[in-house]
């Protein structure tokens, strides 16, 4: 990028606040030096916690405010209260006025998204923005979207969607042309909704640039059969929460497994570095924060509840994001294939 990468963090938002957000901010500077931060919140607390950490402080500026946004306040509610002076829109804000590349939050999600719709706006030619995950796969990763932004989609929305994955895997994962995979119950073309079905048929006649796969189930996610997975925000959530509490169930299974007698302890001890190499990789930590897809900023969502490791990962992410110049890379896409896309007509 030849400039510092510059990441906003809402210090306040989440479970913890300052007390996971300030050891995290820290933990990323480590990975990337050439990061700074605007570090957003109550200046008292964010002091207090820069206490520990030097470098961390010698390449933050902090902006006070004492203002945060409930976790559990409606997103029409936070957007008129906390518009212009909480620490979420503050942080935003900044990425709208260019102090920075990228913003981190790991507050109210629905409020993160109001605010990011009306402060920065979308990306002229999308409908509307979506989160995108990274997912763990068996040989790598791929991109999952919309993973809650959106309750429903339409046709048009779903296609966006491919659209906008295959910009974020092009331009953060190097693929030249990313394979699109739309999730549904069936592989068969007769198989789901009718938006489902329409949107196959203009992914598959588009002149993208894309590889579409066609329909894709549940299990394919995991095995890593297309690089983007499409879906609407209220299947792709469950999918999401569904894939987080099954990586838990079988970690618990495995600790009471190894745990039952001498020789099933023996072999854990025997393989633990496999058994560390397992828990690494379905350790959802790593692979924390959902991205803001569409705007014209960048805007990732970190885990209410999750720690420093968590947080770290999210704001990992958005140095990547911000390095990577996944924005001009949509919009390029979005002006240049929009046309051929042949949507406007299409509900």
């Amino acid at each position: 990028m030849g400039t510092p990468v510059t990441i906003a963090l809402d210090a306040m938002g989440g479970d913890h606040g300052p007390s996971v957000v300030i050891p995290a901010a820290a933990l990323a500077l480590v990975r990337h030096p050439d990061m700074r931060f605007i570090l957003v919140g109550d200046e008292t607390e964010i002091t207090a916690a820069l206490n520990d950490h030097a470098e961390l402080a010698a390449k933050s500026d902090i902006l006070h405010t004492d203002v945060a946004i409930a976790m559990d306040a409606k997103p029409s509610q936070a957007l008129r209260r906390g518009r212009w002076k909480s620490s979420m829109w503050l942080a935003i804000q900044a990425v709208r006025d260019g102090q920075a590349h990228a913003v981190v939050s790991a507050g109210n999600t629905g409020a993160l998204m109001a605010m990011s719709k009306f402060c920065l706006k979308t990306v002229k030619g999308i409908d509307r923005p979506a989160i995108a995950a990274i997912w763990p796969t068996v040989d790598a990763e791929c991109i999952v979207l919309d993973v809650g932004a959106n309750v429903g989609a339409d046709t048009r929305q779903l296609v966006e969607f491919g659209l906008m994955g295959a910009a974020m895997a092009r331009a953060l994962l190097g693929m030249e042309k990313p394979s699109i995979g739309l999730l549904n119950i069936g592989v068969e073309e007769v198989k789901g909704v009718e938006q489902i079905r329409e949107a196959a048929a203009i992914l598959k006649s588009a002149p993208l640039p894309i590889c579409y796969h066609g329909f894709i189930e549940g299990d394919d996610i995991g095995h890593g059969t297309v690089d983007v997975v499409v879906t609407d925000g209220y299947t792709g959530n469950i999918a999401l929460k569904t894939a987080e509490g099954t990586a838990k169930q079988i970690a618990e299974y495995l600790r009471a497994a190894m745990g039952q007698s001498f020789l099933s302890r023996l072999g854990a001890l025997l393989a633990q570095g496999a058994f560390r190499a397992l828990k690494e990789k379905m350790d959802p930590r790593q692979l924390n924060g959902g991205i803001f897809l569409g705007l014209n900023g960048i805007v990732v969502k970190s885990h209410g509840g999750t720690d420093a490791t968590g947080f770290a990962s999210a704001v990992d992410l958005a140095y990547e994001m911000a390095s990577s110049g996944v924005v001009k890379r949509l919009g390029d896409d979005v002006a240049h294939f929009h046309d051929k896309l042949e949507l406007d007509g299409t509900a």
